[in-house]
């Protein structure tokens, strides 16, 4: 990879803080700026200011080079100068927006050319500034911009997340531990405790804690959904807690949080084992007396919430390291699921697999089927990735194959391995979920944001896992 993409985060340690300070602390991202400007010392000394302000901020001299960041990394803002040597920054903000369409743009323009900035607003752009401007005013506008990016990220989260059908139909298994999974399901459900999924990346804790909610007296309640790992620590106390008016720089408006929202319902704090101590705190005086205070507030908010959380971190190792608040836990915890890896249950393998053909055959129009020896070799794959990774093989094959039956010739090399050799075994691990990271990173030309869409991750579990296999400076 480019040294100015992801290199430079990996190894920029300034650009990370741990939740509560310490070294070594589970890691926190700044918010990524993207500043494009063809003024090397005016493109200098921005990106340094902006970086002693908490912001991890990555230069580009041109358009091009701004372009090779974006389809290689994600950038919550960038801030582009209308005349760039080898391009138009409109055309530049547009291509932006088609590679990354979540990215802010804040225009910066010299005198003369406000009409143009005008124009850029009209297409999209947050905000324009004239330059040179009061890097308080910039700041002010970045924060700005931040917030209706959470925003706007809020209402993708309320739109996905309010009750829906019961997704049992979609949770399908044979094996005698799929089968306790699912009675254990129907009992938990009826009860109104707090409930903590446990579980490797790509299980299904989502949809467990969806069947949880839609088989409880709360199914016609919302159900609510919030990924902990992908918000700064800032805008996760935003969103779970609301905020007033002012309660920090930007906040232009009050707003209710995630817990009001979900108020009669369902919360499902998803990757809760990222979350800071400090936000632990407040989690824990949420399930101890259901109230809290928004940000910056003073009035208690009383809610009548069920909380359904989930990690795939180790929380025992956490507690021991301080990382995590042992009466959080065993206040979450009331009920605990652990839903075993798929590689522990190989008689479900088929049956999702045929179930994941079934629903392809359908999008696609399709008549394809699976060969008794694909099906065997798929039986004796390890699944790193689990259930989300058997639901990416199949879809490839489907995609790659040109004819209806799907042998093993179909199926990834790491795949096919499997069938060479004796003792599954002899490949850990570690090598397997290695190698479907890299598999991953690799389809997607290294974009580390898009790898985490088609892992179902987090960029920030991502990254945690890129570093504990290795894998960080790639």
């Amino acid at each position: 990879m480019g040294h100015h993409a992801r290199g430079e985060r990996v190894a920029g340690a300034a650009e990370w803080a741990g939740h509560d300070g310490r070294v070594g602390a589970p890691l926190v991202p700044a918010p990524r700026i993207l500043v494009v400007d063809d003024d090397d010392t005016f493109r200098a000394l921005l990106a340094a200011e902006l970086r002693s302000r908490g912001l991890a901020t990555t230069p580009a001299e041109s358009a091009a080079a701004a372009l090779a960041l974006v389809e290689k990394e994600e950038f919550e803002v960038a801030l582009i100068d209308l005349r760039l040597p080898d391009g138009d920054g409109l055309e530049l903000m547009r291509r932006v927006r088609e590679l990354s369409p979540t990215t802010e743009t804040i225009v910066l323009t010299g005198h003369g050319t406000i009409d143009t900035a005008i124009e850029a607003m009209r297409r999209g752009a947050y905000d324009y500034l004239r330059k040179p401007c009061p890097i308080e005013e910039l700041e002010v506008t970045i924060q700005k911009a931040l917030e209706r990016r959470g925003l706007i990220e809020r209402n993708r989260i309320l739109s996905q997340g309010m009750s829906g059908p019961d997704p049992g139909a979609t949770f399908v298994g044979a094996s005698p531990a799929f089968r306790e999974l699912c009675a254990l399901i129907d009992r938990v459900a009826v009860a109104d405790s707090t409930v903590l999924v446990l579980g490797e990346t790509g299980v299904g804790k989502d949809v467990v804690a969806r069947l949880i909610h839609a088989r409880s007296a709360r199914r016609e309640q919302p159900f609510v959904v919030l990924e902990c790992a992908a918000l700064q620590e800032e805008l996760l106390n935003s969103e779970l807690f609301g905020h007033e008016k002012g309660a920090y720089t930007g906040a232009g408006q009050g707003k209710p949080g995630l817990f009001e929202v979900a108020n009669g319902g369902t919360i499902f704090l998803d990757e809760v084992g990222d979350v800071s101590l400090a936000t632990q705190v407040k989690l824990l005086r949420v399930l101890e007396t259901g109230t809290f205070r928004h940000v910056g507030g003073t009035r208690e908010i009383r809610v009548d919430v069920r909380v359904i959380a989930a990690t795939n971190r180790n929380l025992a190792e956490l507690m021991e390291r301080g990382f995590f608040r042992r009466d959080l836990f065993y206040r979450m915890s009331t009920i605990r699921i652990e839903i075993p890896p798929l590689r522990d249950r190989p008689a479900d393998i088929p049956v999702l697999a045929e179930y994941f053909l079934q629903q392809l055959n359908a999008r696609f129009g399709q008549h394809r089927r699976l060969t008794r020896e694909a099906l065997r070799c798929l039986e004796r794959h390890g699944w790193p990735g689990n259930v989300r990774e058997l639901l990416h093989v199949v879809e490839r094959a489907v995609v790659l194959s040109e004819g209806e039956v799907l042998d093993v010739a179909q199926l990834p090399e790491e795949t096919r391995r499997a069938m060479t050799s004796h003792d599954p075994g002899l490949i850990s691990l570690a090598e397997l979920e290695s190698q479907h990271i890299r598999r991953v990173l690799a389809s997607v030309a290294g974009n580390r944001s898009r790898a985490a869409q088609v892992l179902g991750i987090s960029e920030r579990t991502l990254y945690r896992k890129l570093t504990d296999l290795g894998l960080g400076e790639e």
